[in-house]
Parts: structure tokens; sequence; C-alpha cells
């Protein structure tokens, strides 16, 4: 049989290539090109059924198993975000932007779980251990039943996780880590690859359950190959903007709950304080009504939070007007200005447009379409919204306005939170919902002339 090539890896984007080369052709990035030599050279036989293996147990998909027994770290929103709690022998990635407060994080979740009665371990790469006690005192934490070590190789860490048998090992951060039996440097992308199959394998041999923390790049993805996502049980990532207080805990991936759920953080003097009511903490600081601010009744997971979007409409000093998003997709904006201008008539050419979404969130909801239309035209007519008026719709290329889903929860928060008016396309499954006046325009014309008298 031939021998198996080698590839190359860059370790930016994990793009694979047949040779080497200064830059990569995928995402421009320099000297990132490394050689990943094959790990083995496969079957000798060119067909597997001409070696006989060891006949798979299978079981009916109707069996009555019993769902995971699930641990409570007594955060409610870390609970939120993990479906419940923490599963036995589930492995979990933490994704973050540097200084975004994941380590603060996870000693805040390792000192909950040991104070339950789990056996923690925290192993970190990046500091000593004197540094993490410091933090621990910092936080109010240093009494926590909580085992730390300062290792970067991953077979000692894994021979002292087979003798100490913990019920949660934190591992931080797994680009640091380091296997002797891959020939690469730290960080490269057949190290992270190695690094976290070895700790997943051992999490579903061991019954330990594992979060390991990952470096993001420019682009906010988890650095390294893609195949970590797909080796783990549960992805998660912290976002927030450095110069708000808030941060959001939102998973992307969950075997064991539902993904897109967010668990909501305020940074303080003494860490991260849960914030059990997102939508009055985010709308906390918002005055008198101006000409494009309009509040967004969302869904992040199966919560919803409502959101102010802030609008600025500007004449443009420049040929070609500025458009800056903050918080939102900058091509959906763009879309919806087409639409406006294809469909209602009303251009933006010339104008700069701004578009923010208040208190650092980030916002994926196609819900919000009807609340940037709302927000843009009010600053554009320089016309004020209601200040107790809600506003979520999705809109089409065509001009319609579709319904979108958990209509009667978005209602629900938004009359709890004391807000009387609700602007929401037709459809949907919804009922009146006590003291909102429900404004249901056809299409997006219609919805230009309802509120802001022109069509």
């Amino acid at each position: 049989m031939a021998k198996a090539a080698a590839s190359y890896v860059c370790s930016a984007c994990a793009a694979t290539t047949t040779k080497w080369s200064g830059r990569c052709e995928s995402c421009g990035e320099w000297n990132t090109i490394e050689q990943e030599t094959p790990l083995a050279s496969g079957p000798k036989s060119r067909s597997l059924g001409n070696t006989r293996g060891r006949t798979v147990p299978l079981m009916e998909l109707s069996d009555d198993e019993a769902p995971p027994p699930r641990t409570s770290s007594t955060i409610s929103e870390l609970d939120r975000v993990l479906g419940g709690g923490l599963v036995p022998a589930s492995a979990i990635l933490v994704g973050g932007d540097p200084g975004i407060g994941k380590s603060t994080l996870l000693l805040q979740a390792a000192a909950s779980f040991a104070k339950t009665g789990l056996k923690v371990i925290y192993a970190s790469g990046e500091e000593a251990s004197a540094q993490i006690r410091m933090r621990a005192q910092r936080l109010g934490l240093a009494d926590a039943p909580v085992k730390l070590a300062a290792e970067t190789n991953l077979r000692d860490i894994i021979t002292t996780l087979e003798a100490e048998r913990p019920a949660l090992a934190i591992v931080d951060s797994i680009q640091t880590m380091w296997a002797d039996h891959v020939d690469s440097a730290p960080g490269s992308v057949a190290q992270v690859r190695a690094c976290a199959h070895e700790l997943t394998t051992f999490a579903k041999r061991s019954g330990t359950s594992i979060i390991m923390v990952g470096h993001v790049t420019k682009d906010g993805q988890i650095a390294g190959p893609r195949v970590v996502e797909h080796m783990v049980d549960t992805v998660l990532y912290f976002e927030g903007e450095r110069g708000h207080q808030f941060r959001i805990l939102r998973s992307v991936k969950n075997r064991f709950g539902p993904a897109d759920e967010i668990g909501v953080f305020e940074m303080t003097g003494a860490g991260l304080a849960e914030v059990t009511n997102p939508s009055a903490l985010f709308l906390s600081e918002r005055g008198a009504p101006s000409p494009g601010s309009v509040v967004f009744a969302g869904v992040e997971g199966t919560r919803p939070v409502l959101v102010e979007l802030q609008a600025l409409v500007a004449p443009s000093p420049h040929s070609q007007p500025r458009r800056a998003v903050v918080g939102w997709d900058g091509n959906r904006l763009a879309m919806i200005l087409a639409v406006l201008e294809a469909r209602c008539g009303i251009p933006f050419a010339g104008l700069d447009v701004y578009l923010n979404v208040a208190g650092g969130m980030k916002i994926n909801d196609p819900a919000a379409d009807l609340a940037v239309a709302a927000a843009l035209l009010s600053a554009r007519e320089d016309a004020a919204i209601p200040a107790e008026t809600v506003v979520f719709g999705e809109i089409s290329l065509s001009g319609a306005l579709r319904p979108v889903g958990q209509t009667q929860n978005r209602l629900k928060e938004a009359q709890k939170l004391g807000f009387s008016a609700a602007i929401l396309p037709h459809g949907g499954k919804t009922g009146p919902v006590k003291g909102l006046n429900l404004t249901r325009p056809a299409d997006l014309t219609a919805f230009v002339g309802e509120v802001f008298g022109a069509g």
C-alpha cells in the first residue's frame, strides 16, 4: 500500500492544502501553514469486509431509558445555558475574547460545584496556582474546596485525573495543552485536535465532566480546527463588549439541552453577578422617547428579551455613505435599506446610517427586521416612536411582513415590563394579551403609512 502523503493545515482557519505556502489562500493569513503528518496509514486491506470485527449491541429506539442526572451549580444562569445543570461524562468547550471573563466565570462555577459536594480540579496552562488563588480571594472564593494544578503536559494532567477521579475538571486553555505524542507546537491544529480528542475520550471513559477553555480568532470563532466543536457535547460562547458591564453566555451547541439559550451576567468588582431579568436591565437606562430609538421584543433560546435598537441617519459628506452596525448583521441592514427604497420609495442614498444594539447585546433573531426598519425611519423622519411600544416581525424581499415564532411569549414579556402597545405582523399563534394594544399592518408599506403617516 502506498504511504499516505502529509498534508498542510492553516492554524488560523484549519484549511487543508497539499503543499506549503507562505500565505493561506482561504483566510489570507501569513506564516500559518503547518505540516500535519497522518496519525496512521489506515487498514492494510482495501475492503473492511475482509476483516472481522465484533458485533455491536443494538437497542430499540423506544427503550424507556432515564434521562442523564444533572448537578446544579446554584448559578441559575449557567444552569439555564447547560440545559438544567452539569451532566456526568460531558465535554464542554467555552470560547470568548481575551479578558472577557472566561476564567472568572469558570472559577466561580468550579467553586459553586465544589460547594455542592463535587470533587473539582482546575488545571491551568496559562496561570500559576498563586495567580488563581489571588483571583479566588478577590472573588471571595478562597474557602472553596477546589484543587488547583498548573501544568501544560496533557499526559501528566490525564494521569492526575485518573488518580484523583474528580467529578469535574476544568482545563484552561486547550490551546496551551501539549500532547507529547504529537510532533507539533502547542496551539497548532494538530495539537488542539489531539488534546481535545484525548480529553473528550477520557470524559466518556471515566465519567468525569470536562470543561475546556478555547481561545477565539479575530472573527470571533474558536481557534483551531472546527472538528473540536464536533467532538464535544456542548459549545458555549462568552460574549460582551469591554465597555459594557453585561456579559452573555450563549449556547451554540448542546446535546443535553436547547441550543441558542443565553445566560446574562453583569461584571462587577466582586466577579460576575447573575441577571435574572435581562429585559429590565437592558432597558433600565432608557430615557424619554427620541427619534431612532425602538424597543425590540426578541427571543434568545427559550427566553424573551427586550432590547433597545438605536439608529442614526445623517447626511453624508462622502460620495460613498457609511453603513455601520454594532450588534446586528450588516448584510441584513443592507437588505432592509434596499427593501425600504424599492418597495416603499424611501431612499437612503447620500445618507450615513448607523445602527446599534444597546447594552452590548448581539442579536441573531430575524424578527428584528421590523424594529430595525422602524428605527431607521424614525431617525430619518425625526419622528419618535411612542416609548410604550414594542416592535417585532420579519421582512421579506417583497415587502411583506412574516409572522415569527413565540409571539405570545414576546407579548407577555412586553406586558410584564409595562408596555401598552405592540406592532407585529398578521398571523402567528397568538391570542389577546391584557393591557396590550396590537397593531398588525398588512405589509411594510402599510406599516410606514400607519406609523409615520407616509407610504
